[in-house]
């Protein structure tokens, strides 16, 4: 893999730039040129060793220079100084770097302890290198060919066709929420690619009103971070019934692009403190809406989802239930202006700012701030250009910075940026934040008034680790786990390798024994290996019990751990998959739990923003292993990314009214490892943070 990147950092002055470097990432080494190297013999002005250490993020949309930018980061895992942040064009370009990235780090062979010796390439080896990672072939290996991993009824009924698209509505059987105001969606094809597609919704420029006719202005009120902001959408007039005023939609809006080239636009209704209502208009909310574009003729066309569940915030006697459903039947007619534009204009041939669209405007004081940082730029500049003679190959990332001790690496927008004001949003209109402040400013206004089971107790009445969250088999109580039914779930077959085919889950290698709902101050690491628990009870029993525990950590002010506790009496050898991922090193596990999620009961926007899609957990997540006397526990960092970040802060937001339910396999890439086989299942019944239970209360009963 090879081709121009742009290099982000921060000067001795706080001032942001960027630098464009073309790089070389060939057989576990990246290698960064001021320009296209002439010859395999030509010098690198720095290189860095990609092995099991590094870890790949995607950090989504940033803005720089009144450009837009697709960014992601390399950081090592033991040691999150030594990082850097790239960034490409186009985000086509970025998921093709991040996927290079994250298969060279999880190549077998590639040891750790390589990541601190000396490394240069000489003449003789550059020549036995001359073949650059293919990362077609590399990316699709984690790719299957169905598009859900999740055996679920259709949630849409077929209702009509208008101007070549097909309409749907909420099955009367669906699990939906907003009743009141039920979800209409419209689906296209449009002659475009899915890129083209996407940085055309994303576009808030005046080059929207080209295809959107209920379009009338927008800007960014919030840049939350690369995959979510907030934004603030005044509609026209002219479209709306007579006589009814204008309205407006403010809306936090998450992004995000699959591995099969799938684009995902979600959004709904908050509250934010530097928009407030505006006169002249009436603000309508938007219950659950976005796009989803998939590719379609080898990438050449996409088909296109838009579905919208809004209420309009009318008198019921102005407008009955008919006219107002036909206002979102309309808005949706959008798919069918942007597909004759696409045709009009000849698919993907647009000018430039319709494709980048939207580009969040400089404020004065920034604009102030990088006249005063030109002379000092310039004179940054001269230094760096006397830094940039070759030099040979190192293994810190930091030394692909390519600047001298007085630069350092740009830090990351903090959470503490994110203040959604929801002191004043109806009940309506379902505010959403960070995973910080969620508890303080939104459950009271998601949960429901139900009835809940206690928490596991010991004999001496006080909690232990692996019974705080009860189980509930009836399925019907809420706060409560249970096992899902195995034959949802979709896994590789004993032909796999030949016809990718999956069949159904016949049943799970470990059952399911406890699990816990817990809240912390701090990170919670190690649960597993805890006195008191139920682990560490059987450990002292000296049976031949095993346990696998998988620790979810959410990030916040307030932390929650969901650890969920899986059990086996059958000696490991007998179980050659587990006992190869339990003795395994962190790269081959990395490179083989997989976790598929679905969302049985819930909202379009929370299903869409879950999916029913199998993942590599330690390729999207940082994960910790700790291993026991009798146990394996793995601690998931959702908050070291900031697409799961994006989806967790959205999940919830309607936790209390879901019902989720996951399987975790370990995924068969070899012939002797077929078929695969389920490691275990879990259902958790419409979770509440409230009744989680305090570290403190277990650690000092």
């Amino acid at each position: 893999m090879e081709g121009w990147l742009y290099l982000f950092r921060s000067n001795r002055f706080g001032l942001q730039y960027s630098r464009k470097r073309y790089f070389i990432l060939q057989e576990g080494c990246l290698k960064s040129f001021k320009s296209k190297p002439t010859s395999d013999s030509q010098e690198p002005l720095r290189s860095a060793v990609i092995d099991s250490c590094i870890r790949v993020t995607d950090n989504g949309r940033e803005s720089f220079s009144r450009k837009v930018f697709f960014i992601f980061s390399l950081y090592n895992a033991s040691n999150h100084t030594d990082c850097l942040k790239l960034g490409a064009s186009n985000p086509e370009e970025a998921a093709r770097w991040i996927h290079s990235l994250q298969d060279v780090a999880m190549e077998p062979g590639t040891n750790s302890k390589r990541r601190w010796q000396p490394y240069r390439l000489n003449d003789s080896m550059i020549a036995t290198r001359k073949r650059s990672v293919d990362w077609t072939s590399s990316a699709n290996m984690h790719v299957d060919a169905m598009t859900s991993d999740v055996i679920a009824p259709s949630q849409w009924k077929i209702f009509g066709c208008k101007n070549g698209l097909r309409l749907f509505k909420e099955a009367k059987d669906s699990n939906s929420i907003s009743s009141d105001f039920p979800a209409i969606m419209a689906v296209g094809v449009i002659e475009g690619t899915c890129e083209a597609v996407f940085r055309t919704f994303m576009s808030l420029g005046l080059s929207r009103s080209e295809w959107d006719f209920c379009f009338h202005s927008g800007r960014v009120v919030e840049h939350l971070d690369g995959h979510t902001d907030i934004i603030h959408i005044q509609l026209c007039r002219d479209w709306l019934p007579w006589g009814m005023s204008r309205r407006d939609l403010l809306l936090r809006r998450y992004w995000r692009r699959e591995d099969d080239g799938t684009y995902v636009i979600l959004c709904h209704s908050v509250v934010h403190s530097k928009c407030p209502p505006q006169q002249g208009y009436v603000r309508a909310c938007l219950l659950s809406g976005g796009f989803v574009m998939s590719p379609l003729n080898e990438g050449k066309e996409c088909v296109v989802k838009h579905m919208l569940s809004i209420d309009w915030k009318v008198w019921r006697s102005y407008l009955q239930k008919t006219p107002v459903r036909s206002m979102t039947i309309r808005m949706l007619g959008r798919v069918s202006a942007l597909k004759e534009l696409f045709r009009a204009k000849g698919g993907d041939q647009f000018p430039s700012e319709f494709l980048t669209g939207e580009v969040e405007s400089i404020n004065a004081s920034e604009e102030q701030t990088k006249q005063e940082g030109d002379m000092m730029q310039l004179e940054d500049d001269k230094m760096e250009d006397a830094n940039d003679a070759p030099v040979s190959c190192s293994s810190s990332l930091i030394g692909l910075n390519d600047t001298s001790d007085e630069f350092y690496d740009v830090p990351e927008p903090s959470e503490d940026k994110q203040d959604i004001n929801s002191q004043e949003q109806q009940t309506a209109v379902p505010t959403r934040s960070t995973a910080a402040n969620f508890v303080k400013k939104l459950h009271d206004l998601t949960s429901q008034k139900k009835g809940y089971m206690d928490i596991g107790w010991d004999s001496n009445g006080t909690p232990c680790y692996g019974s705080t969250l009860q189980k509930d088999s009836t399925l019907n109580m809420p706060c409560t786990w249970a096992a899902s039914d195995p034959s949802l779930f979709l896994i590789r077959g004993p032909n796999y390798l030949k016809d990718n085919q999956k069949n159904k889950a016949k049943g799970t290698m470990m059952e399911m024994v406890g699990a816990d709902w817990l809240q912390s101050d701090n990170r919670e690491d190690n649960i597993a290996g805890r006195p008191g628990g139920i682990v560490q009870k059987y450990a002292a029993q000296g049976g031949p019990e095993f346990f696998f525990v998988i620790n979810i950590q959410v990030p916040g002010t307030t932390q929650y751990n969901l650890a969920l506790y899986y059990m086996t009496r059958t000696p490991l050898n007998e179980s050659p998959s587990l006992e190869r991922f339990v003795n395994g090193d962190d790269a081959f596990r990395n490179s083989r739990l997989k976790l598929i999620p679905y969302i049985s009961k819930g909202s379009w926007l929370v299903k869409q923003s879950v999916g029913k899609k199998a993942c590599l957990v330690g390729q999207a997540l940082e994960v910790n292993y700790f291993r026991g006397e009798n146990y394996l526990e793995l601690d998931i960092d959702v908050g070291s990314s900031t697409v799961a970040r994006g989806v967790v802060n959205l999940v919830l937001g309607y936790l209390n009214n879901l019902v989720v339910e996951m399987a975790f396999v370990i995924q068969a890439n070899t012939q002797d490892e077929l078929p695969e086989s389920l490691l275990g299942t879990c259902r958790l019944n419409h979770m509440d943070t409230e009744k989680s239970v305090c570290v403190e209360s277990i650690n000092n009963p």
